[in-house]
């Protein structure tokens, strides 16, 4: 694959197009054991490109391109209307020709994410075609944009990634890098400051810089002025890390220790946002699901879990 890829890449075959122009050779086809059903030859044949040659197809046209949300109403009018695009996508889908059909069908759900008609109708459509892929990763790809066009975001238990075992096999250093991922840079804009993070315990210690909206550690190193610096075992922040103690109270009852500007770790947590798993794939079939309460005022000092997914029924609650 990564042969004759970058064999038909080097005559111009883009990223957009590959996946319809590589196949298996014969011999491989003919193989049950070397079909495509842990890994699918469109997607891999895309991903040789990626690696080599990057995203981008090289026509100007895709360099800067508009989201789809914004495109779509254009596409829209000029294919004349929603009537006229339910018409041919439902004679595209009935004649068996799902791609042409989701390509039209999709431009109306992107442009109308409240039009029931045009979800249903594009959900039988990736019905259709999740039947008829043989990789499993493909199939349930369509499958599961069909049943959130039909039913919205999927409900019930999300995986717990936040028990103790799973903590504990986190670095210290990992944990500091979500930090900076779920910091919001819009809220940290303006932001400077130096924090030096002791753990005796395990004789760790790292700088932690906010600057230029960016939240950075350097692990083995400590400021010579730092504008704060907290001193905690590794094994008590972890009890933070997991939601069961709050750095406030740990701080409280002496158990962490702070020299300098304590104020600096709350500046710090107003800037954490929680992040919502059930994010919508398809528009128009998100729920309204709030935020959870409480987290981006308390962040690391409050209770609730940076690692832990919380279920939609008790966000609700």
């Amino acid at each position: 694959m990564n042969n004759q890829v970058l064999h038909l890449a080097n005559q111009g075959v883009t990223i957009n197009e590959i996946h319809n122009v590589y196949e298996l050779p014969k011999g491989l086809q003919e193989k049950w054991f070397c079909r495509g059903y842990h890994g699918s030859a469109q997607h891999n044949s895309r991903g040789v490109i990626q690696r080599y040659l990057g995203f981008w197809d090289c026509n100007p046209t895709t360099l800067i391109p508009l989201s789809p949300r914004e495109s779509a109403p254009l596409y829209v009018e000029m294919m004349g209307g929603a009537d006229k695009i339910m018409a041919r996508g439902r004679e595209l889908h009935d004649e068996g020709k799902y791609l042409l059909a989701s390509e039209i069908v999709d431009k109306l759900v992107q442009a109308e994410p409240d039009n029931e008609a045009a979800k249903d109708l594009l959900a039988d459509i990736f019905e259709q075609l999740g039947y008829q892929q043989e990789n499993p990763g493909l199939r349930n790809s369509f499958l599961a944009a069909a049943y959130e066009l039909r039913s919205g975001i999927p409900e019930g238990e999300t995986a717990d990634s936040s028990s103790p075992d799973v903590i504990r096999a986190m670095s210290t250093e990992l944990f500091l890098n979500f930090l900076g991922i779920r910091m919001d840079s819009r809220k940290a804009d303006g932001m400077r400051f130096t924090i030096n993070l002791i753990t005796p315990d395990n004789d760790e210690k790292f700088i932690i810089e906010l600057e230029n909206a960016t939240l950075t550690n350097i692990k083995g190193f400590l400021s010579d002025k730092p504008d704060l610096t907290l001193t905690i075992n590794r094994a008590d922040l972890e009890q933070t890390m997991i939601g069961a103690k709050t750095l406030e109270a740990q701080i409280a009852d002496g158990t962490a220790k702070v020299e300098g500007d304590a104020s600096l770790l709350k500046q710090l947590a107003a800037t954490m946002v929680e992040f919502d798993p059930r994010f919508e794939i398809m528009p128009g079939t998100k729920t309204g699901t709030p935020q959870v309460a409480g987290y981006v005022e308390s962040g690391i000092l409050g209770q609730a879990n940076p690692y832990e997914a919380v279920p939609r029924q008790t966000i609700a609650e």
